[in-house]
């Protein structure tokens, strides 16, 4: 495996904004030449990245013989859309080393949990608006996403929105761009498609958020394979051991949950 760790600076970057790279070696004994990536944005509020949805998750997927990447984007006092822009950048990144690192250009997937799952869905909405290309001076297709994995996102800054996030993100401008950033109110026809899963009992960012988006994805007729479990709090993660917090964070019932993501998966790209 290469790994290495990447400065990733747009304008509003925080000097520890960086992307980690968790790539497959090439060998002649496998015939495996190209490989779909999973860049992976953790969640925190906006306000950290966490490192129990950060490198552990990675792991996880390159096990399934994913490449794998982890954006620590910028957070508060970084303001919208700075990480916005980090996402671009990184997908840009990893599009233009797909030869070297053995990547499928169309097959970059953009995964992300809580406020992560925010800013990936985000990005879903916005990859194809001028101002991000402009800013990152490259064309719209180098920066398209092409599927979407949101673990219990952050989506609506409604009666269900988690609004710390907003807050963070928005800084002094939350009041005045709060509604502008409540995702399902943002959904077109250029999202991709998208796998979600969400928990029934998450009381901090409640399941209505996956279901406001999942709702305006069918609309739009977006492919979409969403995942409610019954048992289980907000920031499961891996929702085992390896991701467990004192005495919370195993819940058996959700941990099929990577699963059955590489199972989507295998649908479009092994």
């Amino acid at each position: 495996m290469y790994q290495e760790t990447l400065p990733l600076h747009c304008e509003g970057s925080q000097a520890y904004a960086a992307l980690s790279l968790y790539i497959h070696d090439k060998s002649p004994e496998i015939q495996i030449s190209e490989r779909p990536c999973i860049l992976i944005c953790p969640g925190g509020g906006y306000e950290m990245t966490s490192d129990r949805e950060a490198e552990v998750i990675a792991l996880q997927f390159l096990a399934f013989g994913y490449h794998a990447a982890v954006l620590r984007y910028s957070v508060d006092p970084a303001v919208y859309p700075t990480a916005l822009l980090e996402v671009g950048k990184s997908i840009s990144y990893l599009r233009e080393n797909a030869e070297p690192f053995g990547l499928k250009k169309d097959a970059i997937y953009l995964a992300g949990f809580s406020a992560g799952g925010h800013l990936a869905a985000n990005y879903g909405c916005f990859w194809n608006q001028d101002f991000v290309s402009q800013s990152l001076g490259c064309h719209s297709a180098v920066l398209q996403p092409n599927g979407m994995i949101l673990g219990y996102p952050v989506i609506t800054s409604g009666e269900y929105g988690h609004q710390d996030s907003f807050r963070h993100l928005l800084g002094t401008e939350y009041e005045s761009k709060k509604a502008s950033l409540s995702l399902e109110r943002c959904i077109t026809e250029a999202f991709p498609k998208t796998f979600v899963w969400h928990t029934f009992e998450d009381g901090l960012v409640p399941c209505q958020n996956s279901l406001l988006l999942v709702a305006e994805l069918v609309k739009h007729h977006i492919p979409v394979d969403y995942h409610l479990f019954t048992k289980g709090g907000h920031g499961l993660s891996l929702a085992n051991k390896l991701t467990q917090v004192g005495d919370y964070g195993v819940e058996p019932s959700v941990e099929p949950w990577i699963t059955l993501v590489h199972n989507w998966l295998k649908e479009y790209e092994w």
